[in-house]
């Protein structure tokens, strides 16, 4: 007999981070009192400012009805403004498109650019949307593992070995979700021409561009590397730079033929983005960044405070990361010790340990493609995430 779910659908896995949460998230509805460092999630609220527009597009009534699948005119034009202004890149408003969130745009770039047997070169430790897109855009992963001991940061050399006659595109993602890992100027540019000079794509998601700490830099690769020139598209939203997760805005940034490809798919998938949503979207690129800063300001604040508790934990390696607003650290050391009467064996095995012992919910590195690590968000209030680790202290201090 046939499955009644396609082969296709059937191959996409669950959303760890989501599945994480939802289960912290139960865990407090049903009592208990769970401390989530799942979701990438800001704690703050929208800014007000970005919330009245919102309130007052809604009373508009050409926002009642359908508009160009693309985005609106005035935010693709507000959205190819920002982007010259925070990282030096020029796009022509029609080089824009807008998503339903940060995640679309990352399906959609995928499906317009592979063809199946295609390869796409992803840095792991990886957000886990990418693996599922490529597959869904019958594309091929290939690996580039990093590790703690050079910051997670990848090297030419290592780009070069893992490419074939089939690679086709480089995902290049600084500031990394999971691990904070921000590549220095001189890297980007080392990458850059690599890739310029194989005549591969870049696909490129800066969605955590404003999310940098103490000397660290955002440096686009689109614009510290000019030889690129039409092969390369940016991916970003307004989710984690504006605490604007639910609104579910992202966009797309690419030469003509790929946006127009794009567009027509969105046209038959979503068609366009909520206009309310849009409109919220449009106040907040088109404002000043104060907000933002003050929210950076706290992670900033939070990032030390994890670092240095869970540095203290035996068995625990956590490098300070340098953006974003997660930290990575290795419990390699921990996986295999005695701990409340069992032994872990895994990173998986070790977290769910954690949630029903210390009632702390992490996401183990399974899911971002290297296990023996954690990642642990440090986007929650600082109470909470003092808490949280002092019970990750108190609990990994007793494995044997």
């Amino acid at each position: 007999m046939s499955s009644r779910i396609s082969a296709r659908i059937s191959a996409i896995s669950e959303s760890a981070t989501l599945a994480v949460d939802a289960k912290a998230k139960a865990m407090k509805a049903a009592g208990r009192p769970v401390i989530g460092f799942g979701a990438g999630e800001p704690d703050f609220p929208t800014p007000g400012y970005i919330v009245e527009a919102a309130v007052e597009a809604a009373r508009e009534p050409r926002f009642h009805k359908y508009t160009p699948a693309g985005g609106l005119p005035e935010l693709r034009q507000a959205i190819a403004d920002k982007t010259l202004r925070d990282s030096g890149y020029r796009v022509d408003a029609s080089g824009v498109l807008v998503t339903n969130g940060g995640k679309q745009a990352v399906y959609q770039a995928f499906a317009t650019l592979l063809d199946p047997g295609d390869e796409v070169l992803v840095v792991a430790p990886y957000w886990t949307t990418y693996p599922e897109a490529i597959k869904l855009a019958g594309g091929v992963q290939v690996d580039v593992v990093t590790d703690e001991t050079t910051g997670y940061l990848v090297s030419v050399e290592q780009l070069e070995a893992a490419r074939t006659e089939r690679t086709k595109v480089l995902l290049f993602v600084s500031p990394s979700n999971p691990t904070g890992a921000v590549h220095p100027r001189e890297q980007v540019e080392a990458i850059g021409r690599w890739a310029a000079e194989h005549g591969l794509w870049v696909v490129t998601d800066e969605i955590y561009e404003h999310l940098v700490y103490g000397g660290a830099e955002f440096t686009s690769i689109a614009t510290a590397v000019p030889e690129l020139g039409d092969r390369v598209v940016i991916l970003n939203g307004v989710a984690k730079t504006y605490a604007m997760t639910g609104w579910r805005v992202g966009w797309l940034i690419g030469p003509s033929d790929v946006v127009k490809a794009a567009t027509n798919l969105q046209s038959h998938a979503t068609s366009n983005v909520s206009n309310v949503a849009q409109v919220a979207a449009l106040a907040a690129v088109k404002g000043d960044l104060s907000a933002v800063e003050r929210m950076r300001e706290a992670f900033d604040r939070r990032r030390k405070t994890m670092v240095r508790m869970l540095n203290e934990i035996p068995g625990v390696l956590c490098p300070e990361p340098q953006g974003a607003f997660y930290v990575y650290p290795s419990v390699k050391a921990l996986l295999g010790k005695e701990l409340r009467g069992r032994r872990p064996q895994t990173s998986a095995e070790l977290a769910e340990l954690i949630l029903e012992e210390a009632e702390v919910a992490v996401v183990p590195g399974e899911a971002f493609g290297t296990p023996g690590y954690f990642r642990l968000s440090y986007a929650l209030g600082d109470d909470d995430l003092v808490e949280g680790v002092s019970r990750l202290q108190k609990l990994l201090s007793e494995a044997v």
